[in-house]
C-alpha cells in the first residue's frame, strides 16, 4: 500500500525507496532485480528520490546509492511540502530537546555519538532546527554519502548557507557539480587548502565536528551546544572564511566561465590533473590554457595569477 503518496512520491519510487531501505545501499540493477523492472526505470526513481531527500548517491564511479534515514529524510520532504505544519515542527523540535535532556540527565555542554548513521541523523537534525544560518567546513572523508539533499530544502524556507571546502573535496566524484547546483540555489562557497577538521555550526548555536578524519574506524563525533569551546569554533570558521578563496564570481567577471573555473581550482590548490579531471580537459589543454591566462593577466606564475584575480575581483 502506498503511503507516501500525499507526499508526492510515486507509488513505484516508494518501492524503490523500501527496497532500498532493506538493502541500505545498493545499485539500480540490484533493485531491478528486487522488483523485476528494468534499470532504467529504477534509475529514473532513484534520481526523483535523491531530489526529494530520501536517498543519496555515493562517492566513487559506480553509480550507487544510499538510503537517507527514513525519519530525517521523510521530515524534510513534509518541511517542503507544506508551510501548515510550522507551528508543529516547532513543537516537535522542543519536545525533541526535552527528550534529549531527559536521556542525559543534564543539558551537557559536549555530547559524544558515535557511528556514522547517528552522525549523518545529527547533520540533518542541525540542518532541519537551523531558522537563520548553516556555517560548515567541508572536506573528505565522508561517513556516508557526498550529497546533502537537505540543504536544498533549508535553502528554499530562507536558512543562509555559507561553505568553506578543502580542495580535497572537489576532487571527488560529483561534488563540484553538487556545489555548483548549491551555489546556484544560494549557499555562498569558498575554498581554502589545509582544513583538517569537518564541522557545521547551525545558528551560532549548536555545532556537530567528527573528532576523526578516520571513518574506516568507528566513527565518533561531538555534538557541542554554547559554550566557550563553541565560540572559539566560530572564531576558527571565520578566520577560515576570511582567508578562503570564493568559488563563485561577481556578474562583471570578465573570464569566460571555463577560465574562471579553473583559475578559482587553481588557486584553491587542486593539482593539474585533478582540475584538468574536473573541467574534462586533457593536461595538456589545461596547462595550455593557464599559459594563455597568464598572457592576458601579465603574471609571471600561477600564484601571481591568482593574486591579481583576486585583486580585480574576478574570483
Amino acid at each position: 500500500m502506498s503511503q507516501l503518496t500525499a507526499a508526492g512520491i510515486d507509488p513505484f519510487d516508494e518501492s524503490v525507496y523500501r527496497a532500498i531501505l532493506v538493502r541500505h545501499t545498493a545499485a539500480p540493477a540490484e533493485l531491478a532485480d528486487d522488483l523485476s523492472c528494468s534499470p532504467e526505470r529504477v534509475a529514473r526513481a532513484l534520481d526523483r528520490l535523491r531530489e526529494n531527500g530520501l536517498v543519496g548517491r555515493l562517492a566513487g564511479t559506480r553509480r550507487r546509492y544510499a538510503a537517507i534515514e527514513p525519519g530525517a529524510a521523510l521530515e524534510s520532504l513534509v518541511r517542503s511540502r507544506t508551510a501548515d505544519l510550522d507551528g508543529v515542527r516547532a513543537a516537535a523540535g522542543e519536545l525533541s530537546r526535552l527528550f534529549t535532556t531527559a536521556q542525559q540527565g543534564s543539558f551537557a555542554q559536549v555530547e559524544v555519538i558515535t557511528g556514522g548513521e547517528a552522525l549523518g541523523r545529527w547533520f540533518v537534525q542541525l540542518q532541519q532546527e537551523a531558522r537563520e544560518e548553516v556555517i560548515t567546513l567541508d572536506r573528505p572523508p565522508y561517513a556516508l554519502t557526498t550529497s546533502n539533499p537537505v540543504e536544498a530544502t533549508a535553502l528554499t524556507r530562507g536558512v543562509r548557507y555559507r561553505a568553506v571546502y578543502a580542495p580535497e573535496a572537489l576532487e571527488w566524484p560529483g561534488v563540484l557539480g553538487d556545489i555548483r547546483e548549491l551555489v546556484h540555489r544560494g549557499e555562498q562557497a569558498r575554498v581554502l587548502p589545509g582544513l583538517r577538521i569537518k564541522l557545521a555550526i547551525a545558528d551560532r548555536r549548536l555545532a556537530l565536528m567528527p573528532l576523526s578524519l578516520d571513518f574506516t574506524a568507528e566513527v565518533r563525533a561531538a555534538v557541542i551546544r554554547p559554550s566557550a569551546l563553541l565560540d572559539g569554533l566560530i572564531d576558527y570558521w571565520e578566520l577560515c572564511w576570511r582567508t578562503a578563496t570564493p568559488l563563485d564570481a561577481p556578474a562583471d567577471d570578465p573570464l569566460n566561465e571555463e577560465d574562471r573555473q579553473m583559475l578559482t581550482l587553481l588557486v584553491g590548490g587542486l593539482k593539474d590533473e585533478a582540475i584538468a579531471r574536473q573541467l574534462g580537459w586533457s593536461v595538456r589543454t589545461m596547462r595550455r590554457r593557464i599559459s594563455r591566462l597568464h598572457e592576458e593577466l601579465g603574471a609571471a606564475n600561477r600564484f601571481q595569477a591568482g593574486v591579481i584575480a583576486a585583486r580585480r575581483g574576478w574570483i
